[in-house]
């Protein structure tokens, strides 16, 4: 008797292990699916610059490096461009941009920037002669 009592428990116990682990399962894959349905998808798209650049289109995913030299995510072959001229980076929803110690400079929407700064849908991003917007979807 006893031992069928003990069979019972332990089919009852994986029953129940079973049950938790899709419940956990589940869960899991409702904050995956709401974390890309609310993740901002960021994008620069290059207007105005070296016959080669322009109409370029770059989803931004992680850090996006804009300078002159080729290991640059975004070579941009001009003399007023500093090798590692200037970095895009994800902050959570936020797009920030920050200047890496350029000689001439980076400018948003005109304005020389000196410090991080967050950028909104639309804004206009210049290194040298060319100009770059960024876009969120």
């Amino acid at each position: 008797m006893i031992d069928l009592v003990l069979f019972a428990g332990r089919i009852l116990l994986v029953v129940l292990l079973y049950l938790f682990l899709f419940a956990a399962m589940r869960s899991g894959i409702g904050l995956v699916r709401g974390q890309r349905r609310d993740a901002a998808i960021w994008a620069v798209d290059v207007e105005k610059g070296a016959k080669q650049l322009r109409g370029l289109h770059v989803d931004i995913l992680g850090p996006v490096v804009v300078g002159r030299s080729p290991s640059s995510d975004i070579v941009v072959d001009e003399p007023f461009v500093s090798a590692t001229h200037a970095r895009f980076t994800l902050q959570g929803p936020a797009l920030v941009l920050e200047d890496l110690g350029s000689t001439n400079g980076t400018m948003v929407n005109g304005h020389l920037i000196d410090q991080p700064v967050t950028l909104r849908d639309g804004d206009e991003v210049q290194t040298g002669d060319t100009i770059m917007r960024v876009s969120r979807r």
